[in-house]
């Protein structure tokens, strides 16, 4: 992968920094849609739930029960049972809560712009074996559109999560609304049909939802 598109990704630390929530705990359209992460998140969900779910019993067990009624293994089970489904039940149901839809709508256009960076990379690979003769021009186009991108998806971030922590300072924050969406047309209006200009038009796409999306949420 080329420099400038390495430089273009946003790691899960910095998605984590602007957001207050981890990456790995959104279930996103991508995550549905693959199988793969699809397991691992409900792994991580399960194996959490569990900790929680034995560090409790353990402690009930050894606090309560063994002192007031000895060992009781049965019910010790049965209750390792029960907190456990209470336990999961209960992070589904604070995750709704405390992730809200716009959040995770933006994380899924956060998925979508790294699929175009992803795509990028691929016509520079098919560029160097010969099989693509697209301008040059327009894959620099296609890139300042991705870093104007990357600036919108960072103040849409900071907009939700502003919202979310204080309604009140949100409406006094102007230069969160500010965005580059005139700057991604023109660019896009400037780029000849291409790969590149396909790939731009999706650049177009997201700046759109995104910006649809923070005027909805204020």
């Amino acid at each position: 992968m080329q420099p400038d598109l390495i430089g273009l990704e946003i790691s899960k630390g910095e998605l984590r920094r602007l957001s207050g929530v981890s990456p790995d705990k959104v279930l996103r359209l991508a995550t549905i849609a693959s199988s793969k992460e699809r397991l691992k998140f409900w792994q991580n969900e399960i194996l959490t739930s569990l900790i929680i779910a034995a560090v409790a019993v353990g402690l009930v067990y050894g606090l309560i029960i063994l002192p007031t009624i000895g060992s009781a293994i049965p019910q010790g089970i049965l209750l390792f049972i029960i907190v456990f489904f209470v336990v999961i039940l209960g992070r589904s149901l604070s995750s709704r809560f405390k992730i809200p839809k716009s959040l995770t709508q933006l994380f899924d256009a956060v998925d979508q712009y790294h699929a175009l960076i992803v795509a990028v990379d691929v016509n520079d690979q098919l560029a160097v074996s010969g099989e693509l003769d697209d301008s040059l021009n327009d894959r620099d186009r296609v890139i300042t559109g991705l870093q104007l991108l990357r600036e919108d998806l960072v103040r849409a971030f900071k907009s939700d999560r502003l919202l979310r922590d204080n309604k009140k300072l949100f409406a006094n924050q102007e230069d969160l609304s500010v965005n580059n969406l005139t700057n991604i047309q023109a660019l896009q209006a400037n780029t000849q049909a291409s790969e590149y200009s396909l790939l731009l038009n999706q650049v177009l796409q997201i700046a759109l939802d995104v910006q649809a999306r923070r005027t909805g949420n204020r």
